[in-house]
């Protein structure tokens, strides 16, 4: 039997990170990988197809220059599902390029096949060719993914009722759309296919959406879908999904309100891929969600020498933590010192407009009964914003009266995403207002409003702000 120092379970952004840091220290390490290519739900339908498919629509649309040649202008006048296809498999083609290459320069041993559980230590993997063999692991990694979740009374035909995985294989491209989950995966699919032009409804049964995100912020993005006419209806829920014999879907609602559409796509969440792995095996259990339960620092499961890491343990459940979860979990894995994981990173929702943030939302600085004022920055405000003709966008600020420190960063608009990392490190930092009102940012930029926002927040401190410095 094969033995190594860890056995990692699934190659997207936590499995393969892990690896990586793993045969970095000198250990023998493992990749198993059930897809017919490694990168796991992140390379081949999450995290870099659906970034990929915004930036091709946003490119052909035009859409970053209807402010100056208005909502008709586009680059490409017919826009097919081919045309999105073919930057699609040429990026997942480099992807998948790249990591080949990463696992081979740092000796990371990898196979395609499906593992499941023998005992806490042993797996068995029937491999691709049907070859069934055993290993065994001083430690394993779980970086197992998700995958979407498909309730039984969601009539999925693969061709007008989809799931998230499947609209990625679209042979056309609709004409109306109704989407079922206002979550990130829901409204990042909506607002992308929003910005091809296609009618775009939104049903979230819940009466809000985005609750960990800043609720200035979700107002004002709010506010963008609806002026561009996307159709958002919050509180109501699909009770039966239909096709009917023109093609068209019809949905019920709760309510007995009938909507029609060319598809539908059911974005209401999803389930950790662990049904199949035999964890009982390893003396583990899932939750009702297919999710493990971690410790926080470690990311090791309830069998100690068992870890995992990424969208399997839940929340934040984004490539960027994935990583950083899966690096942690390796060097804990292979007794190598480890830092605690940042308390506080970017999210990033590659909506269209964007959204970022890091740190605290104004309502949980209110919870903590923190004397606190925020600093207000309209992209239409900067010279840049201008020049690119833009005319929404925000950037909120939210500082300690008594400290003056930065405590939270929130951000909607073009580029927020890319925007967020230089509050992200005066916050870390532990910065205040001062950074932003004396330092000089390139002009013109976008990262102008940051200096607007902080001399906005330091004009509305006033005498509480010159009282705190003058306690100091």
């Amino acid at each position: 039997m094969n033995r190594y120092d860890l056995i990692v379970i699934g190659s997207g952004p936590a499995g393969r990170r892990a690896a990586i840091q793993a045969a970095k220290l000198g250990k023998d390490v493992l990749v198993v990988e059930q897809g017919r290519r490694v990168g796991g739900v992140s390379v081949h339908t999450g995290t870099i197809p659906s970034k990929t498919l915004r930036e091709t629509a946003l490119n052909l649309t035009g859409w970053r220059e209807r402010g100056f040649y208005g909502r008709s202008y586009r680059v490409k006048q017919e826009i097919s599902a081919e045309d999105l296809r073919m930057r699609l498999l040429k990026t997942l083609d480099y992807e998948v390029e790249v990591l080949e290459h990463q696992f081979a320069r740092n000796h990371v041993h990898h196979l395609r096949g499906k593992a499941h559980f023998v005992d806490p230590h042993t797996l068995e993997i029937e491999k691709s060719d049907g070859e069934i063999l055993r290993v065994e692991g001083r430690a394993i990694l779980l970086a197992i993914g998700t995958r979407p979740f498909r309730p039984d009374y969601i009539p999925f035909d693969n061709d007008a009722i989809i799931d998230s995985d499947e609209l990625l294989e679209l042979k056309t491209l609709p004409r109306s759309l109704a989407v079922i989950g206002a979550g990130v995966i829901g409204i990042e699919y909506a607002t992308i296919f929003s910005a091809l032009d296609v009618q775009v409804t939104l049903i979230e049964p819940r009466n809000t959406m985005l609750d960990f995100i800043d609720k200035e912020i979700v107002n004002d993005f709010i506010y963008q879908l609806r002026d561009r006419n996307m159709k958002l209806m919050l509180g109501e829920t699909a009770e039966k999904i239909e096709r009917e014999p023109g093609g068209k879907c019809r949905i019920t609602l709760k309510t007995g309100r009938l909507i029609t559409a060319d598809m539908v796509l059911f974005a209401a969440g999803r389930m950790g891929a662990t049904d199949t792995i035999g964890l009982e095996a390893a003396g583990l259990t899932a939750d009702s969600r297919g999710r493990l339960k971690v410790n926080p620092t470690t990311f090791q499961t309830d069998v100690p020498h068992i870890y995992a890491a990424g969208d399997v343990v839940g929340f934040p459940s984004l490539a960027s933590t994935s990583m950083e979860q899966g690096r942690i979990a390796a060097r804990h894995a292979v007794g190598a010192s480890h830092a605690d994981p940042p308390h506080y990173f970017p999210y990033g929702i590659y909506a269209v407009p964007e959204i970022s943030t890091c740190g605290l939302t104004e309502e949980e600085v209110k919870e903590r009964g923190i004397p606190y004022e925020c600093g207000i920055a309209r992209f239409r405000e900067t010279s840049r914003g201008h020049i690119m003709g833009l005319d929404t966008g925000l950037l909120k600020l939210i500082f300690s009266l008594k400290t003056r420190r930065l405590l939270g960063i929130h951000i909607v608009g073009e580029g927020a995403t890319e925007l967020v990392h230089i509050g992200q490190a005066v916050l870390n930092l532990k910065g205040t207002v001062e950074y932003f009102v004396e330092n000089t940012f390139n002009y013109p930029t976008l990262a102008e409003a940051y200096k607007i926002a902080g001399l906005d927040a330091w004009n509305r401190m006033g005498e509480l702000r010159d009282e705190a410095k003058a306690a100091e």
